[in-house]
């Protein structure tokens, strides 16, 4: 509301939402259902979710749609509305094993314990624009109730296979009986860090820098992570992928009554593990270090680098500036905001910049002319 101080500036104001929603619900093309939304623009969603740290789908899908298709718009909508909610339980810890895989990829081994699982993905398609398809309902396409004309949902496949292939061996198991492994188990971080009711500051622990990158805006993360794979020197240091994950997890709750855990749901979640050779000069050169993200929803560009910035963060966030950028600059709300803020009035801030050169001008017309009348008049040329 900063224009209201402005002559006018109410009414503008309201003019201007006004103008929103009278064009957002008179649009010629109809109001997009929440379950197409869904499923036409799950990526979009899932990203939403992650960055406003609340899972839910149907609220996701409509912030994305009253924000006209801006995810930071959407999060920034979806977190205020999570601030609203009350806290009625704490979920119970997850063992990551317990993922019933939809998609599983091991780019670092040829042959790893279970099966190499594509999913759905267009990692191997080529990016060529399609037309558009033909109306709804031909060739098992979506109906306008989200869903294939024959009944199959794209995870139905999943949940009937739960067999051991849904569930495979971690690669990382693989490393530590190879004794290649670097083990942070050590239980200085036993409690995770809630950055929802405390800011995260450096120095933070693991699980703190963890949560603010789960949270973060996922181009910011991918910009830093970029930055810190690419060297001073300008060269691209070697970075090695173990295993990318997309499945879904089971939400446990406590009961209240009995205290017994009690399953209550699920969500999807994308995990992966990054490994990184050891060089420095007080490290073990004979493992690797693993690093490990993991975020809500089908976010494979956020997961990989978490689990990329996981393992720079700790060896150089203390003797840098990551660990500060991870916890301060990433996060789509804070930096977005400032930024949003630059377009309402700053005339008075501006007025006093404008006035602060003005005299610092003056200032130097009157040196210049103090000095000008305190220099003596020339005697003669000397040849």
């Amino acid at each position: 509301m900063g224009y209201s101080g402005a002559r006018g500036g109410l009414q503008a104001i309201l003019a201007a939402e006004g103008l929103v929603r009278r064009l957002r619900d008179h649009a010629s093309a109809p109001w997009a259902p929440t379950e197409q939304v869904i499923t036409r623009f799950r990526l979009a969603v899932d990203r939403v979710m992650g960055e406003a740290g609340l899972y839910d789908e149907d609220s996701a899908a409509g912030a994305f749609r009253q924000a006209e298709g801006d995810p930071l718009e959407a999060s920034h909508l979806l977190r205020a509305y999570r601030s609203t909610l009350p806290r009625l339980a704490v979920g119970e810890p997850v063992d990551p094993d317990e993922l019933l895989i939809l998609r599983r990829i091991v780019p670092a081994f040829r042959e790893p314990g279970g099966p190499q699982l594509l999913g759905r993905t267009t990692d191997y398609t080529g990016r060529l624009l399609e037309k558009p398809a033909g109306p709804p309902g031909e060739n098992g396409q979506a109906t306008s109730n989200g869903h294939a004309t024959n009944g199959a949902h794209p995870d139905n496949g999943a949940r009937a296979a739960n067999g051991a292939h849904r569930r495979p061996r971690r690669f990382l198991d693989l490393l530590r009986e190879l004794d290649l492994a670097v083990d942070h188990r050590d239980g200085s971080d036993p409690e995770p860090f809630d950055i929802t009711r405390t800011p995260a500051r450096p120095p933070a622990p693991r699980s703190a820098a963890l949560a603010a990158m789960a949270r973060a805006e996922t181009g910011a993360l991918v910009a830093l992570w970029y930055r810190s794979i690419l060297g001073p020197d300008g060269n691209l240091h070697e970075v090695t992928l173990g295993e990318v994950r997309h499945g879904r997890l089971p939400l446990r709750v406590r009961h209240p009554h009995t205290g017994n855990p009690v399953t209550v749901g699920e969500f999807r979640v994308t995990e992966a593990e990054a490994i990184e050779d050891l060089d420095g000069a007080d490290e073990d050169r004979s493992r690797f270090d693993v690093g490990y993200g993991l975020c809500f929803g089908h976010n494979e560009r956020k997961a990989i680098a978490m689990a990329n910035l996981d393992i720079a963060n700790r060896r150089f966030g203390a003797t840098g500036p990551l660990e500060q950028l991870l916890l301060l600059t990433t996060d789509g709300l804070d930096s977005g905001g400032f930024l949003e803020h630059l377009k309402l009035p700053h005339y008075v801030t501006f007025r006093s910049m404008v006035e602060r050169k003005q005299a610092l001008r003056a200032a130097q017309r009157a040196g210049a002319e103090d000095v000008g009348a305190r220099l003596p008049e020339p005697v003669g040329r000397v040849c």
